[in-house]
């Protein structure tokens, strides 16, 4: 089914929608409200949770209005339907009203399989899959997003809005519709993607781990006098750093031959990462991150101590590990 469905396609059919990715069962059962409406703005619209269906009730529910023959049905928890109730739904869904649209919803899992199994084959039934998405699938899901609007977004550009917005996949929607309408018809680059997002003070923090741990000492300081003017916690940019550290010392560690998979589970970062991580080994022994990892612990320390001057703290923190990394 399409993404935005016309009314001839949800009308006198059934819509199945399958899978624990909420924000897309929910995006999936509004697109046909919406296919519904557009056909006739009186449509009725109708809910009820498939534990109370009966086949008097999905009558009822079905039934032309005073108003309008068109109506959308949604029933959902498809799972908690019961036993005495499935026969009556299968009938209803071989043959549906030529003037409904019948939403389904399972959350996923194994109870009420038996149902689906028997939904699936039946010609009038469509299924519209929400599965989970992982994190290291995020960017994909940006890029997919970005280009249900008609655009294109570089794929650097898709995983920094990922580390900028989060995994909340209604944020990113959003954060994705935002820059398609505000750059219409352009390519979406990290620059124009920094330009909206960059401001996310966990995604200054990492920037300025990213720099410090490539050795790139100037622009890290940079990133940091930005982060820093721009309202970032002190707190966060040795966050931030830890956690490059961190997966290093677990990169440095890792078995040769791994897998960009496996690695990027074993690092607790996304596979897009994992490259990045790869490229910042190559100039770094145990030893030299055994060293940024207690120069990182001391700022920290000395920053939750109420050090002073944080800012200097953590100049002398990025100096001293892109110097660990230059010296190696």
């Amino acid at each position: 089914m399409a993404r935005t469905p016309s009314a001839a396609q949800v009308l006198g059919h059934v819509v199945l929608v399958t899978g624990k990715e909420e924000y897309l069962s929910a995006r999936t059962v509004e697109s046909v409200r919406e296919a519904v409406r557009a056909h006739d703005a009186d449509a009725e619209l109708a809910e009820s949770a498939a534990s109370d269906l009966t086949l008097a009730s999905l009558g009822e529910m079905s039934a032309p209005s005073l108003f309008s023959s068109i109506r959308c049905v949604m029933v959902r928890g498809l799972e908690d339907l019961p036993d005495e109730s499935v026969d009556g739904l299968l009938a209803y869904c071989a043959a549906p009203v030529e003037d409904v649209a019948l939403v389904l919803v399972h959350s996923g899992g194994q109870k009420g399989s038996g149902v689906l199994t028997k939904l699936r084959k039946l010609g009038a039934v469509t299924e519209v899959k929400s599965e989970e998405i992982r994190a290291s699938e995020m960017p994909g899901f940006v890029t997919s997003e970005v280009a249900s609007h008609g655009a294109r977004i570089d794929s650097d550009a898709a995983a920094f809005l990922v580390q900028a917005v989060g995994t909340d996949l209604r944020s990113l929607a959003a954060a994705a519709d935002q820059l398609t309408n505000d750059f219409h018809g352009e390519q979406l680059t990290i620059d124009k993607v920094q330009r909206y997002f960059g401001g996310r003070a966990e995604a200054k923090s990492f920037t300025v781990a990213d720099a410090a741990f490539a050795g790139r000492r100037a622009v890290a300081l940079e990133e940091l006098r930005w982060a820093l003017d721009a309202g970032t916690s002190p707190v966060l940019v040795t966050s931030a750093m830890a956690a490059s550290a961190r997966s290093l010392a677990r990169y440095l560690g890792a078995p040769r031959g791994a897998r960009d998979a496996d690695l990027a589970r074993d690092l607790g970062v996304p596979p897009w990462k994992v490259r990045t991580v790869r490229d910042q080994s190559r100039s770094w022994s145990p030893e030299g991150i055994a060293q940024a990892v207690r120069a990182v612990a001391h700022a920290d320390a000395d920053i939750k101590g109420q050090a002073h001057d944080a800012s200097y703290t953590l100049e002398r923190l990025v100096l001293t590990v892109a110097g660990l990394r230059e010296g190696r």
